[in-house]
């Protein structure tokens, strides 16, 4: 009797964890799936062309706009070297960790195919060639900031946040947001006001980013007692949050308008779409937090939405971006005048 209930247990939730693990899958590559060389998969590349991305927003947004060719090149090969270095510092420290959760225990250093003196002496060789590009490349600020995105992601959301609150990436996205403030520091040398623009908004759009993820690979986290939203408060609380953010997130992103030296009217009008699509996902992951999909799918466009933000400030400093604002902004007086002599 209970070999028979066993089997009738096995074969209820065989398929609800098979279909669990392909939605995963479908989301965070496997590295079956996707097989990189051990030390290029330690330095997560998958993750640096958005970084990369916001780093560009950044000189966007500066009136040092455009920048050398040289500047910018130094600028993304420091800043990719570095967010590789605290990728390679991150897998070494939560080594442990992935090798006894699923989704990650075949990764590089868990399954030995790289030893961890290796992957450390690459992430120390990394921080250096790093920091001597941006240095000698571009100038001291942008060196010292990437040296703090870097320590920020390692010390402060790895070892401090991540295993201790729920609130681990509300804090901790500050990593991530710092990007932005090295491309202003690249273009002129300080940070101004939409160099700080930009790094409150990936600070407001990391969570929802973030937590549509959390709510995939929840069931990992809670194996390993990782404290994300999703695992201490459950999926309804989490997509409140994220509709939340979401909103914060679209609000925010129109004063793109105002933190643009040049351009903003065009940012504004190109920005809508981009909002209402975020609004509309984040909502109806909200209607129902428990689909995969939905989650998915939020995941998905959040990443493109970035992607599109950053596109949009590069756009909106180009001479025809700003013929428009010109033209609208004679349009719009001329309305005025109108209305005032009626």
């Amino acid at each position: 009797m209970s070999h028979l209930l066993w089997k009738l247990v096995m074969v209820s939730t065989t398929p609800e964890l098979l279909q669990r693990d392909i939605s995963r899958n479908k989301i965070v590559p496997s590295r079956r799936l996707v097989k990189l060389p051990a030390w290029l998969e330690v330095a997560k590349p998958r993750l640096i062309p958005l970084l990369l991305a916001t780093t560009l927003g950044g000189m966007a947004l500066s009136e040092g706009w455009p920048v050398s060719s040289t500047k910018l090149i130094c600028t993304l090969l420091g800043g990719a070297l570095a967010a590789a270095a605290a990728a390679v510092l991150n897998c070494l420290w939560e080594q442990n960790l992935d090798g006894r959760m699923k989704r990650t225990s075949s990764r590089a250093l868990p399954s030995g195919r790289i030893s961890p003196s290796s992957a450390f002496l690459g992430a120390i060789g990394c921080t250096v060639i790093s920091s001597m590009l941006l240095i000698f490349g571009v100038n001291c600020l942008a060196a010292a900031l990437s040296l703090l995105g870097l320590c920020s992601y390692v010390l402060l959301y790895t070892v401090l946040l991540k295993p201790r609150t729920s609130k681990n990436i509300v804090i901790g996205g500050i990593a991530g947001a710092i990007p932005p403030l090295v491309g202003a520091a690249a273009a002129t040398g300080y940070i101004g006001l939409g160099g700080w623009w930009l790094f409150s908004l990936v600070m407001v759009w990391t969570p929802a980013h973030f937590w549509a993820l959390a709510m995939l690979l929840r069931d990992d986290y809670r194996s390993v007692g990782i404290p994300m939203l999703p695992v201490v408060k459950g999926t309804m609380f989490t997509a409140r949050a994220i509709t939340r953010y979401g909103w914060a997130t679209a609000v925010l992103s129109t004063l793109g308008i105002l933190a643009l030296p040049q351009g903003g009217l065009f940012y504004g009008l190109m920005v809508v779409p981009f909002d209402a699509r975020l609004l509309q996902m984040v909502h109806r992951l909200e209607a129902d937090p428990d689909n995969i999909d939905r989650a998915k799918a939020l995941f998905r466009w959040s990443i493109l939405y970035m992607f599109g933000i950053c596109l949009l400030l590069l756009l909106s400093r180009f001479p025809l971006a700003v013929e428009f604002d010109i033209q609208s902004i004679s349009l719009l007086r001329q309305l005025a005048l109108g209305l005032e002599i009626v």
